[in-house]
């Protein structure tokens, strides 16, 4: 008798917990799944400035990349259209907040960044590396060198770059550009002394300019995975674009993308 009463008890604490979460859950109508597969257009907002994940192809001024090759299989494996939308970094977030894409192409997965978007599972990782003048490499040795009061260390706005800088280097002096300048112009410029950067793009950028070199290291920092930024609130899409992550993980997708754009390393 006593459990039967503790039973119905329950029943009735539960009931509008229960019937709360029921009309508190996303409808899988209302997610941009559906809205994507109605529209027949995914919209994937990207910078266009990060080599060779995503960046102008100069004989075609169409994006290129590995990132690009990524969401461009994954709209034809929806059977979408795909339609970039140019963005920054410094708004990339916002943007995803503001439904102005649906998706981006990869960000580093950040605490801060996840307190307000949501991201995918990884499918690719960075780290950073420091940058300087391929004539001034001798001049440093580690990054306990670059942090000096006479050491000018270049960021780009709003990046994950400048705020490990500003983690790195408590001596060093700091300074911003704004995308679309870059970090590494105001090294190459001499106006700053170093930058930071992903390794990936530090190895595009030493190929490209012979008067860079990447920094000797004994280790890179901050390695971080490389993850699509995605609405926060929507469970349903977030799900979508997981498994297709981890199928097409399965299927060797992503390692002969490494292969074609030199990220195996």
């Amino acid at each position: 008798m006593i459990t039967q009463r503790r039973n119905i008890l329950w029943s009735l604490l539960l009931a509008p917990v229960l019937a709360f979460g029921w009309v508190a859950q996303p409808r899988a109508q209302d997610s941009h799944l559906q809205r994507i597969l109605q529209s027949g257009e995914l919209r994937v907002g990207t910078t266009g400035d990060f080599n060779p994940m995503s960046f102008k192809d100069p004989a075609t001024n169409d994006y290129a990349g590995y990132d690009i090759d990524t969401v461009r299989q994954f709209a034809s494996d929806m059977g979408v259209s795909l339609v970039f939308v140019p963005t920054d970094w410094k708004t990339l977030v916002s943007g995803i907040q503001a439904d102005k894409y649906d998706l981006t192409t990869s960000a580093s997965l950040s605490m801060d960044r996840a307190k307000v978007a949501g991201f995918s599972d990884p499918y690719v990782e960075f780290s950073t590396v420091p940058m300087t003048r391929a004539a001034d490499a001798g001049r440093f040795d580690g990054w306990e060198s670059l942090d000096d009061p006479a050491v000018t260390i270049a960021v780009t706005l709003g990046t994950v770059f400048e705020q490990q800088a500003r983690q790195y280097f408590q001596k060093a002096q700091i300074v911003t550009v704004e995308a679309p300048a870059r970090e590494y112009q105001e090294v190459l410029a001499g106006r700053a002394d170093a930058s930071v950067t992903s390794n990936v793009d530090a190895a595009q950028l030493v190929a490209t300019y012979p008067e860079l070199a990447v920094v000797p290291v004994d280790r890179p920092r901050s390695r971080r995975p490389g993850a699509f930024l995605l609405p926060q609130d929507d469970q349903v899409w977030i799900n979508y674009v997981n498994h297709w992550i981890r199928l097409r993980h399965a299927s060797g997708f992503f390692e002969e993308l490494q292969k074609k754009w030199n990220l195996s390393r």
